[in-house]
């Protein structure tokens, strides 16, 4: 049996399909004048990633295993760079235990990244913005956030950008460079209930008192309001036409506060309107002079 088993290997070995084959996977590319290497090697080098691309798929899933529901998105982010920095470095090893010069190939990459690097300069900016976004905690995944203008609730941090939705269900993708250029607004880093305020002028003569009453009024009786803080009203300015006021209430989803505002003035409009407080135009005094 051993004999039928070394005759088989001499077969193989001695054939011209192995010898081909032998041949095919020693061939060499040369990459520079100091790095060389074979076909053979690149085919290691794809399995050991494969193999590690296996492995991490692996423990992602045991990690996540126990952890909540709501922290499940914060942890793939972290866990994203964390799966690329692992790939550099079993790219490396392999490289290495491939004979390959690493030295070599860092020497022969040094004058092409600082090319891509000036030529990349956002690009760069955008993913050192990605890893602060990460160390710094200031924005998470669920939160929303008011950059430039716009208002948008998280869904995912990526190494370069970050995707939100915005009240209209539209995508809001949003480079990381501006996190550091443009001043962010967490509306939701303590937490979802926030404090919102409606403004209303009334013309002067209106009765204060009741106004205040009113405006509580309108307030209490929106179902999204929620009791605790209580809201509050504050006579704000004497304007230049009005007496201005400004209720301000506290609601659960500051996501969609536009809608509970626009409730309570239109129920600031009919309650001004069955008690006569009017709210005034502005008004300007002309005068004209005959010379």
């Amino acid at each position: 049996m051993v004999q039928d088993l070394e005759h088989i290997e001499d077969t193989i070995t001695n054939s011209s399909f192995w010898e081909a084959t032998k041949n095919f996977l020693g061939l060499h590319m040369n990459i520079g004048n100091d790095i060389s290497i074979s076909i053979l090697d690149v085919l290691v080098i794809i399995t050991a990633i494969f193999i590690t691309t296996v492995v991490l798929r692996i423990v992602l899933k045991i990690m996540i295993r126990k952890i909540p529901e709501e922290n499940k998105g914060k942890f793939g982010v972290v866990y994203g760079y964390f799966r690329w920095l692992v790939y550099i470095i079993i790219f490396l090893i392999t490289l290495h235990s491939v004979g390959v010069n690493i030295t070599a190939v860092f020497a022969a990459s040094a004058a092409l990244l600082i090319g891509i690097g000036l030529a990349l300069q956002t690009l760069f900016q955008d993913i050192i913005s990605g890893i602060f976004i990460i160390i710094d905690q200031s924005v998470h995944v669920g939160d929303i956030i008011e950059i430039d203008g716009k208002v948008g609730r998280v869904e995912e941090i990526k190494l370069r950008t970050t995707r939100a939705v915005t009240i209209d269900n539209k995508v809001l993708v949003i480079p990381n460079h501006l996190y550091l250029e443009n001043s962010l607004y967490n509306w939701t880093q303590n937490g979802n209930t926030t404090r919102e305020s409606v403004e209303v002028g009334v013309a002067y003569g209106s009765d204060v008192q009741l106004v205040k009453k009113l405006l509580l009024q309108a307030a209490n009786t929106n179902e999204r309001v929620l009791s605790e803080p209580a809201p509050s009203v504050i006579f704000t300015n004497f304007g230049d036409s009005s007496l201005d006021f400004k209720v301000s209430f506290t609601i659960a989803d500051s996501f969609k506060a536009q809608f509970p505002k626009s409730d309570i003035r239109f129920e600031i409009d009919r309650l001004f309107r069955e008690n006569n407080v009017s709210i005034p135009f502005p008004q300007r005094d002309i005068h004209i002079i005959k010379t």
